[in-house]
């Protein structure tokens, strides 16, 4: 998994489950789980991201994640997407995810939902996915894409 992979986890992680009111405070629980990197970069991530600011009583204005409080309901739809996921491979610079039976148009909406750069779009059958990366995107970022939607897929894929 890529470095920047691991960054964009870790930044979500901790914009959920924290009230973070700046890029300082936010870079600097990211040192704390050794993830050290310039203000420059913590600021393409947020924008890669799409993170906002809202309004809180107790600190001003906070960080916050598209559709954080759907948070529960994309919860439960990731666990779900990684219950049913098998394998993916690549043939011809295609993605093709197999799942379990009845699982793939499931997978595949939470990812087109999830509208990633990395992923034109999905064609799902029952139990197959076909995943089309966008114009020069790597396997590996298609992986990387895909644990960024569905973290539980971390261990999954290689």
């Amino acid at each position: 998994m890529s470095n920047r992979t691991e960054r964009l986890l870790a930044i979500k992680e901790i914009i959920a489950n924290n009230k973070v009111a700046c890029q300082e405070e936010l870079l600097s629980l990211l040192e704390k789980r050794g993830l050290n990197y310039t203000q420059a970069t913590l600021s393409r991530d947020l924008k890669f991201l799409k993170v906002n600011k809202i309004s809180d009583l107790e600190k001003g204005y906070i960080y916050e994640l598209p559709d954080q409080h759907m948070a529960h309901s994309n919860e439960v739809a990731e666990s779900y997407a990684a219950q049913g996921f098998m394998s993916i491979q690549f043939a011809n610079h295609l993605g093709i995810i197999k799942t379990m039976p009845g699982y793939a148009s499931s997978i595949a909406s939470l990812i087109d939902r999830s509208a990633p750069f990395e992923i034109v779009g999905t064609i799902a059958g029952d139990d197959t996915i076909l995943i089309i990366p966008n114009d020069n995107v790597s396997e590996r970022d298609v992986k990387n894409t895909l644990v960024l939607i569905i973290p539980e897929l971390k261990d999954k894929i290689e």
